[in-house]
């Protein structure tokens, strides 16, 4: 099947989404009015109704065949190109699009995807579908709080009874757990392999009996994150992703996945350099040499990122894994994100400290607060600079200790 001509698909995702969003409004720089936290702080009933507004969005999509644009026909997606994204990416910008959620996000373009890759027909057809089109919800079970960074170290156990498997442990900073129909879970199902061995993947229902989600309330004032346990949780071979012990494999894609989205996702995350720009302007600020410097060198590092993405978007084939470059463009996202709010900060000085009712102030803060989030989600940045060090540019990689079945490591 040969691919559509660019320029009259591009003609038919405008005239698409036409018919299903209105048109973009332009900002309004005078009370600068945009939301400027980097993760969101609703109280559950809204969040709800957000959640609700971000499905009707992605269903409609998935039913017009714009979801999934690089995966496999054969696995559930349009079998297009990194360039159609850009494109309907670049068409969608002219439109209001509903704020989508980190849980949108992490079904759709991680749990989703892992399904569809790794999953049987069975599975691609009773969830990835599902997943693609938000009919049902899922999270990430993968962190841990005895893991850290090393998430290969995780352990949470998996072991086997008949044709269920019995799973107890303990996951945090699960995104929408409290929404979710389902968890993408990495459980230990071999202590006496090498600790990237012994992984398996599994879907879990969270509302399977010995699941309990308890939310932790953020510094910035929402709860978007959870501690997951887990107790005697029992899940049926077949909802096993992947063969057993590749649950490493799935890991690292879903994480690649991550990091891309991270990197590159079309939800606002916090303050852009069109808001400090705004907010230095309404602050009498522009006039000032040292404020016209730091405004240019984060106005230059945000195009350096937009142009990383969209070169590894150009590089990227057609439904193929993201590979370690998407890790520079997390690790850009990031340091954006906090030179960003470090300069908005700057500018207001003690007016970001206290909320006096002034449009554009004190709103900065849910940015500081929750831009350093950012650095630990999808990896934290050191372990991405590990990554682009011994991936990208092939330096000596650092020395490993862990080369031992994970039941021989100090503390199991």
């Amino acid at each position: 099947m040969s691919e559509p001509d660019p320029d009259a698909w591009r003609r038919q995702v405008r005239q698409w989404l036409a018919t299903v969003l209105e048109p973009a409004r332009a900002p309004d720089c005078a009370t600068q009015s945009a939301d400027l936290a980097v993760f969101h702080n609703l109280p559950e009933n809204e969040e709800r109704l957000l959640l609700e507004r971000c499905r009707a969005y992605q269903r409609a999509r998935f039913d017009a065949g714009y979801q999934a644009l690089t995966l496999p026909a054969d696995k559930g997606g349009a079998g297009l190109t990194a360039a159609h994204v850009a494109a309907f990416a670049e068409e969608e910008a002219a439109f209001e699009v509903p704020p989508s959620t980190e849980l949108i996000s992490v079904t759709v373009r991680l749990v989703a995807m892992a399904v569809s890759l790794f999953g049987t027909a069975e599975q691609r057809r009773d969830h990835a579908r599902a997943f693609l089109r938000t009919d049902l919800l899922a999270c990430q079970l993968f962190s841990e709080p005895g893991a850290g960074s090393d998430l290969a170290a995780l352990r949470t156990r998996a072991r086997q009874e008949g044709d269920d498997w019995v799973i107890d442990g303990q996951k945090v900073w699960t995104s929408g757990a409290q929404f979710a129909d389902y968890g993408l879970l990495l459980a230990r199902t071999d202590p006496d392999v090498v600790k990237q061995a012994g992984i398996t993947a599994f879907l879990v229902p969270m509302d399977a009996p010995g699941v309990e989600v308890r939310p932790i309330r953020q510094m910035s004032g929402g709860a978007s994150f959870n501690e997951v346990f887990l107790s005697g949780v029992r899940v049926p071979d077949r909802l096993r992703i992947g063969r057993l012990g590749q649950g490493w494999e799935v890991a690292t894609t879903t994480l690649a996945f991550e990091r891309t989205a991270s990197g590159s996702g079309n939800r606002r995350k916090g303050g852009t350099f069109t808001d400090v720009l705004t907010l230095a302007r309404s602050l009498g600020r522009t006039e000032d040499p040292l404020v016209r410097q730091r405004l240019a060198d984060l106005y230059i590092r945000a195009a350096l990122r937009t142009a990383t993405v969209e070169r590894v978007a150009r590089t990227s084939a057609a439904g193929g894994r993201p590979g370690p470059e998407a890790s520079l463009t997390k690790l850009m996202a990031s340091e954006l994100l906090t030179r960003t709010g470090q300069l908005a900060a700057e500018l207001m000085g003690a007016r970001i400290s206290a909320d006096t009712g002034e449009p554009g102030t004190f709103a900065w803060t849910e940015h500081l607060l929750g831009a350093p989030g950012y650095r630990l989600a999808g990896g934290t940045d050191q372990i991405q600079r590990n990554l682009i060090g011994e991936r990208v540019l092939k330096l000596p990689p650092e020395p490993r200790v862990d080369r031992v079945p994970f039941s021989q490591l100090p503390g199991n």
